[in-house]
């Protein structure tokens, strides 16, 4: 399976991935996943929100065990965040019927769409669509760079937009949800453990910082007569830094546009966009506000008019104490439990359904990168503890 994965949706030049929602490498994933599910014999089905499902049993019967992740990519992303744990339920579910095991609930293995954000500038798409977090009418209003609406963007791809929205009905067969996922971090491995149980994951948001000023010719325009909102944006990504460091939490401007974008002119837009995590919601708060204060004073200093708009938020989620501590029983309780600062699609369903992750060793913690890995021996032992907590979950 992995070795099928491996070439959809990889740049020649960079080595990363770029597996974009509605996009040809995207619909590549997504018939490798049908091609999966009916070579298990499973029940595939596309929900209305795209999201694609394969069931072992009956799918409206009820309670029923989900696992999965999502297939899709930031830009040059690594090849583990995401498909290791749509890879790991097939293989959990391969490993459970060699086992013999006998299934006394409906297992479920998803692959949900656009959970990275990566085209239309906001995470978890189908499961925030499907959890009712996201309204039909906000999905319509999304647009990736070069003005091509999600709608749009669907239906070229052969679905049905009209289609989107809230489905209780889905989410009231599912009696639980566990998510394998590639850590994104070095705690297990500063611990040495392959494994790990998630606790929760921090309270994260995007916003937008639209600084406006005026465009001039950069050799003829005197230093002090221009308003470059270029300096106020240079100001606002060193505060980022510095209140995230002060406050033991993190913020990235990780993605900027520029107008008119001419290596001799002066920038009359520059708009940025911060991403910003901690470990509770007060720190968050804090450190977000003082970002956009330093970046008015500076605005204010350099003549700059300033927009700040929060385009998405998670709050904090504690998976549900229960199921976690179930994870927990079943893999003989020497799991280490940690936190994260990623969100993920089984954050979004947590105020739907029981949900839980595990989280399988990254050697270097980087992820989002090409350079992300898992060793071979921690993916299996993924794999095994999957089909443990599975058969553990579902079985008689």
């Amino acid at each position: 399976m992995w070795a099928e994965l491996r070439p959809v949706g990889r740049h020649a030049d960079t080595g990363g991935y770029r597996r974009f929602a509605w996009t040809g490498a995207d619909a590549d994933c997504r018939t490798w996943f049908q091609e999966q599910a009916e070579a298990r014999g499973l029940t595939y089905e596309t929900d209305r929100n795209g999201n694609q499902w394969a069931w072992l049993g009956d799918p409206t019967a009820g309670d029923a065990v989900v696992t999965g992740s999502h297939l899709d990519s930031v830009p040059d992303g690594g090849a583990f965040d995401g498909p290791l744990g749509v890879v790991s339920s097939f293989a959990a579910l391969d490993e459970l019927r060699r086992r013999g095991a006998e299934f006394a609930r409906p297992v479920a293995v998803t692959n949900f769409g656009d959970e990275e954000g990566a085209r239309f500038g906001l995470a978890c798409v189908g499961s925030r669509l499907t959890a009712g977090q996201l309204t039909k009418a906000q999905a319509y209003e999304l647009r990736d760079a070069d003005g091509v609406s999600l709608p749009q963007a669907m239906e070229a791809a052969g679905y049905d937009a009209d289609a989107i929205g809230p489905d209780p009905e889905r989410l009231a067969r599912v009696g639980a949800f566990v998510e394998l996922h590639v850590e994104q971090g070095r705690a297990l491995d500063l611990s040495g453990d392959p494994v790990g149980i998630a606790s929760a994951i921090w309270p994260h948001g995007r916003w937008r910082f639209d600084f406006r000023g005026e465009a001039n010719h950069a050799g003829t325009t005197r230093l002090a007569d221009r308003r470059d909102p270029m300096l106020t944006y240079a100001e606002t990504v060193l505060a980022a830094r510095r209140e995230a460091e002060l406050a033991g939490a993190v913020a990235t401007f990780g993605k900027i546009s520029v107008e008119p974008n001419g290596v001799n002119a002066i920038p009359s837009l520059v708009r940025g966009w911060l991403d910003s995590r901690a470990a509770d919601q007060a720190t968050l708060d804090t450190v977000v506000a003082a970002i956009e204060q330093a970046a008015k004073d500076r605005a204010q200093r350099d003549g700059v008019d300033l927009a700040v708009v929060r385009e998405s938020f998670t709050p904090v989620v504690e998976f549900e104490h229960a199921l976690r501590d179930e994870l927990g029983r079943l893999l003989g309780g020497r799991v280490p439990v940690l936190g994260t600062g990623a969100g993920h699609d089984a954050g979004i369903l947590s105020g739907s359904v029981p949900t839980a992750m595990l989280f399988v060793r990254n050697p270097t913690g980087v992820s989002h990168s090409p350079a992300e890995y898992a060793a071979e021996d921690d993916c299996v032992a993924g794999v095994l503890a999957l089909a443990d907590v599975l058969e553990g979950l579902a079985c008689r």
